[in-house]
């Protein structure tokens, strides 16, 4: 039996890319999980469905998690349907790449609201009960551009850059409840998100990972899963790249 059968998982993001491969790997460990989605309720409904298929539970909540009152009504389904929550994910994320010289206060904001401020808004919805129970595991999906910084990313960065700070601090303000709080930093991952990028700048970016290969989302999942278990009780405040080694 697993130590995650019957905790309950939010994954904000959860109908694509490396948010639906982390739930698919929670719920295959037992984790009853919140798919949470912004627009594409079809992918969240497929996600749901391959994890009732394999005997688990899980629920499509549709939500923006920049918006407070969203994430608090995701907290709020998920109390709703299964009574607890167990652990948070922040997941969601956007990017819109370009260089700061042409970047627009909305293209920073977009990002900042989505990436930081939603990390923001969630924890503070589901706090409550992890501190009631006194017990928490707290994930956030960061990058490595948000420890190195990329050309073309600041707003990006910056976003990722504040989820290091904010899980830390997090780490400092939780753990005496039990709650722990990490992130995980990936390299390029093939995902919706790297899809378009041009063939030369991807062969650029494969010369620089000692591994020679994108990630897949698969390869951050168990990372997350692992974080979400109780072997890793006494791990908190930490970054853990998953990058192929992109970042050495």
């Amino acid at each position: 039996m697993s130590d995650l059968e019957d905790r309950v998982a939010i994954v904000t993001g959860g109908s694509r890319g490396i948010g639906r491969a982390i739930c698919l790997e929670l719920a295959r460990r037992g984790c009853k999980v919140a798919v949470n989605y912004r627009n594409n309720g079809e992918a969240a409904a497929e996600v749901v469905r391959l994890i009732e298929q394999g005997g688990g539970q899980a629920i499509a909540v549709q939500g923006d998690v920049s918006r407070g009152a969203d994430a608090e009504a995701l907290v709020k389904a998920t109390l709703d349907a299964y009574g607890t929550v167990d652990i948070l994910v922040n997941n969601a994320g956007i990017t819109r790449d370009t260089l700061l010289a042409r970047m627009t206060e909305d293209d920073w904001d977009a990002v900042l609201n989505t990436n930081l401020k939603g990390a923001f808004h969630c924890v503070k919805a589901v706090q409550r009960t992890m501190i009631r129970k006194r017990y928490g595991r707290i994930i956030s999906i960061g990058s490595v551009s948000g420890l190195a910084g990329n050309a073309g990313q600041a707003n990006y960065a910056a976003a990722k850059a504040g989820l290091v700070g904010f899980t830390k601090t997090l780490a400092r303000e939780l753990g005496a409840r039990n709650v722990t709080a990490n992130l995980v930093a990936p390299g390029f991952v093939t995902t919706e998100l790297t899809a378009n990028l041009p063939d030369s700048m991807m062969e650029k970016v494969i010369e620089r990972i000692p591994l020679s290969r994108l990630g897949q989302p698969e390869d951050i999942a168990p990372i997350v899963a692992f974080l979400a278990s109780d072997a890793a009780a006494y791990i908190t405040g930490q970054v853990i790249c998953v990058d192929g080694g992109l970042a050495l």
